[in-house]
């Protein structure tokens, strides 16, 4: 077990200071449900500070867009109460879509205005003409809260974002070093490449993207910001050249003759040189490495013109991964010492990056939020049928279980945890509720009453494996205690509230069991499958998107495919990289092909359409195979592009090798 560190001990005593900052400014205003305020400080507190303000920034808005349709809706639909149900459940359910759309932090935002319309509208339902003023004072309570959590994240002690995202940069690039070096050592005592590693860091990358989100609100320098994008989008570029060096080293080490000398010399050089700290001395190096890999194969090395193809190949991989690094490197120099531009003029320029475009499963999201939004409408229904007046908390509870584990392949497994720390809460309030609280006769005795269980809670928020725990002996307990500025409360008012929470949050959790028995795999099927269906339409022209959109899909595409072949173990469709490699192919012969003679285009148009047809099939979707085998096909066009003396026609020789390594491979697949 690991003891919490003083950063753990830091973040939950603020977290408490502002929850209880909040809690005596609701009181000392007057506002009807102080907790609120408190239970606000826990949602949005986190150990960064910048993370913090953005989690308050989009929880106000969120709170906001909801406060602003309760106040439309309620009066208008008041009266109908299956009308209003519909529109309740359309509006959550309209809300999530944009939620599950968005993968970043902004999601807060949509998720928060899906449900927060149920928690001020629901309890003035009967009582439409005191709507204003509910949306008006939950707002306020909200706001207040986000105010004293990022007060007192920003002036006591604050933890800045940068030095956390230079050293997980620094062990970024020491992981994708590793992976290097274990594919390029030549020595006898060499690791394997581990599956964990290379997927590990593309989900690395992936998380990147949420630091550099968080970065933007830690810091006004946006070229800081740029320059962190820069070095994200690189990193993610590291991922096809280490993969492609992987297959092609497996190709030569199963051949006769192996790896030749010179080559596995200019291997272990360069993954010496990846050990190397950054500095002058390593850049030297770098450049002397990059004229070592431009010059030609010896005339010894190309009397075979399939093996020259692939040792060839092997050499320029090497020089886009020193390229890459030394790319990676500065930019990571630059953020360090916070400069303006980069010290030189990038190395690697052959694939366009920069593009902030994503990969959406609409199929999926359009499912769960429509899932939500019947479950909201029937749970609606029988609230009213039952004639349960508990303030809505039934649905309430329900809208919360619902949105706020959706995003998950497997929501059902969160939802069961909420339920069983959110009724082992009822217990846990109750005894402070009415046994230590009504000891509590000043606001310092109401705070030392509260201490235990509070500081407890921010120690375990900063567990991602507690994080279940956390929401229930913070938000969720502030939010069952109900305090206020005098003490009210009764057993029957506060069992037959727990009551319809535990019955809501049950369910949402009967309702996902039902609903959505499926899990990770299907999610996994259909992004494979979408890589499948965008490499065939690439390879048949029939994608408009110019390359550098198309480059950030399939990486992002691979980013969310990962996690989920590492959680599972079975990579046995797709290892995730292959679809890259050929990705990346393809959009390199579409763009050299037009500078290529007639027949050499000619042929590798047919290796093209033959590359569609193998996709096409395994959809299940082609009409006929190709004519020829792809292997020969390819064969044909890498004879027929050699014969030709140009840049373009050395970037086609390159790419036509690597679908051949990688659609059809000769030798042994790599481990």
């Amino acid at each position: 077990m690991v003891l919490p560190t003083w950063r753990d001990w830091l973040f939950s005593v603020k977290a408490f200071v502002a929850a209880m900052l909040a809690l005596y400014c609701a009181l000392a205003l007057g506002l009807p449900r102080p907790y609120w305020a408190m239970a606000t400080v826990y949602v949005v507190s986190h150990p960064l500070s910048g993370a913090t303000r953005s989690k308050g920034v989009y929880r106000a808005l969120g709170t906001l867009l909801g406060a602003a349709a309760s106040v439309v809706i309620v009066p208008t639909l008041g009266s109908e109460p299956v009308l209003f149900s519909l529109v309740l459940a359309l509006w959550t359910g309209l809300l999530m879509y944009f939620a599950l759309l968005d993968r970043t932090p902004r999601s807060y935002l949509y998720m928060l205005a899906a449900y927060s319309l149920g928690l001020i509208a629901l309890p003035a339902i009967t009582t439409p003409e005191q709507i204003f003023d509910i949306a008006i004072a939950r707002s306020e309570e909200i706001l207040l809260g986000i105010l004293c959590a990022s007060v007192v994240s920003a002036v006591v002690f604050p933890t800045r974002i940068l030095p956390l995202l230079q050293a997980k940069l620094h062990a970024w690039l020491k992981d994708a070093a590793g992976w290097a070096a274990a594919i390029l050592s030549t020595s006898d005592g060499a690791q394997p490449v581990k599956v964990f590693t290379r997927h590990q860091l593309a989900s690395d990358i992936l998380a990147l993207d949420q630091f550099i989100l968080q970065l933007s609100y830690d810091t006004i320098n946006t070229r800081l910001v740029a320059h962190t994008r820069g070095l994200r989008d690189r990193l993610a570029m590291l991922l096809p050249i280490l993969s492609s060096l992987s297959v092609t080293l497996s190709e030569l080490k199963q051949q006769d003759g192996g790896v030749p000398a010179d080559e596995a010399g200019q291997m272990q050089a360069v993954a010496d040189w990846l050990a190397l700290p950054s500095g002058p001395a390593m850049h030297d190096e770098g450049q002397r490495l990059l004229g070592l890999l431009d010059k030609p194969l010896p005339e010894a090395q190309a009397t075979d013109p399939s093996r020259a193809a692939v040792l060839g190949h092997l050499r320029t991989r090497l020089h886009a991964l020193v390229s890459l690094w030394l790319d990676c490197q500065m930019l990571r120099d630059t953020i360090a010492q916070q400069l303006p531009q980069p010290a030189r003029a990038f190395y690697f320029d052959r694939w366009e990056v920069g593009s902030q475009a994503r990969h959406h499963d609409f199929g999926i999201v359009t499912f769960s939020a429509t899932s939500v939004c019947v479950a909201i409408f029937l749970c609606c229904l029988g609230w009213m049928w039952m004639g349960w007046d508990d303030k809505g908390s039934l649905v309430s509870m329900a809208a919360i279980a619902s949105c706020f584990f959706s995003a998950l392949d497997e929501p059902a497994r969160a939802q069961k945890s909420f339920f069983i720390w959110n009724t082992v809460l009822i217990v846990v309030a109750a005894a402070l509720l009415f046994l230590i609280i009504p000891l509590a006769h000043e606001y310092e005795t109401l705070v030392m009453s509260l201490m235990a269980p509070f500081i407890l809670g921010g120690l375990l928020a900063t567990r991602p494996q507690f994080t279940m725990i956390a929401m229930t002996l913070t938000v969720a307990m502030a939010s069952v205690m109900g305090l206020s500025g005098a003490y009210n409360a009764d057993f029957p008012s506060y069992f037959n509230m727990s009551l319809a929470s535990v019955v809501g949050i049950l369910y949402a959790l009967v309702w996902t069991l039902v609903t959505r028995p499926f899990g990770a795999k299907l999610a996994m099927r259909r992004l494979v499958h979408s890589s499948w269906d965008d490499l065939a339409r690439m390879a048949a022209g029939e994608h408009s998107d110019d390359h550098a959109v198309l480059n950030a899909r399939m990486l992002d595409r691979l980013g969310q495919l990962v996690p989920r072949l590492s959680a599972s173990g079975d990579d046995k469709p797709t290892d995730g990289f292959s679809e890259l490699r050929v990705g990346f192919s393809v959009l390199d012969l579409q763009q050299d092909e037009k500078f290529l003679g007639p027949v050499a285009r000619a042929a590798v148009q047919r290796v093209l359409e033959a590359v569609s047809t193998h996709y096409l099939a395994l959809l299940g979707r082609a009409r006929a195979q190709a004519a020829e085998p792809l292997g020969t096909l390819i064969q044909t066009a890498l004879a027929h592009v050699h014969q030709e003396d140009s840049q373009a026609a050395t970037q086609a020789a390159h790419a036509l090798v690597e679908l051949r390594l990688t659609l059809a491979p000769t030798q042994t697949k790599p481990a």
